[in-house]
């Protein structure tokens, strides 16, 4: 009876050492052995960057299709050019309001993109400056310098000398807001009222011109009616 049981108890030893190795010897080191969530292993749709025989080329990047824009995108019809910088400042107005919101917006962003050239006053005395990495960046109040919006917002879509192009970093509205803040900083450098201040008054202006001047016409009509 012992010598039956014992037998018994090798031969399970045996066909559980059987077993393991046959699950063992087929695992592959390099890839998981039982996916449970197959997709996440495998992604069933086409990679960004993958070959395939069904995409021209067999390449899965292609190119937009011609004349198409990106969702969101305005129109930018000033040129890259002397003539076209001229142009915007001379002509191009900010779609946007001069608020606190605006400008708080614009002065995060200018932090991010442009003090560390410009410097966090405006006076050309960014960390790089400092460092000697770049040199002879100008104060936005140097004399001689035509800078406004229009201008402001042209040099940070397409670039100015060593400056590059931010339209990639930056959305339309954002670089207006931007802009915003440099005339704000100017301002501040200038010694003059700071850009709220400046709309709040031409706003009440604009609001005056239009209150229709009645006095006379009220005089004339209770003259005719005595």
């Amino acid at each position: 009876m012992n010598k039956i049981t014992s037998m018994k108890t090798l031969l399970n030893i045996a066909l559980l050492i059987a077993v393991s190795v046959s699950l063992t010897s087929c695992f592959n080191k390099k890839s998981p052995n039982y996916q449970y969530f197959p997709n996440m292993y495998v992604s069933p749709s086409y990679e960004t960057y993958g070959a395939y025989p069904i995409f021209p080329g067999e390449q899965s990047a292609m190119m937009p299709a011609e004349n198409s824009v990106p969702r969101g995108f305005v129109p930018y019809t000033y040129d890259d050019t002397p003539d076209g910088l001229l142009k915007a400042k001379a002509d191009l107005k900010s779609p946007y309001e001069v608020n606190e919101k605006n400008l708080a917006v614009g002065n995060q962003l200018y932090t991010i993109y442009c003090a560390v050239c410009h410097g966090d006053k405006g006076d050309g005395k960014g960390i790089l400056v400092q460092r000697e990495k770049f040199l002879g960046i100008p104060s936005y109040a140097d004399p001689g310098r035509t800078i406004n919006p229009g201008g402001i917002y042209h040099v940070s879509t397409y670039g100015l000398n060593a400056m590059g192009s931010y339209a990639s970093q930056t959305s339309e509205k954002e670089r207006w807001q931007i802009a915003m803040h440099v005339m704000d900083l100017k301002a501040s450098l200038l010694g003059e009222p700071g850009v709220l201040e400046t709309a709040g008054k031409a706003s009440a202006e604009e609001d005056a011109d239009k209150i229709p001047e009645t006095t006379g016409a009220n005089t004339a009509g209770e003259i005719q009616n005595k």
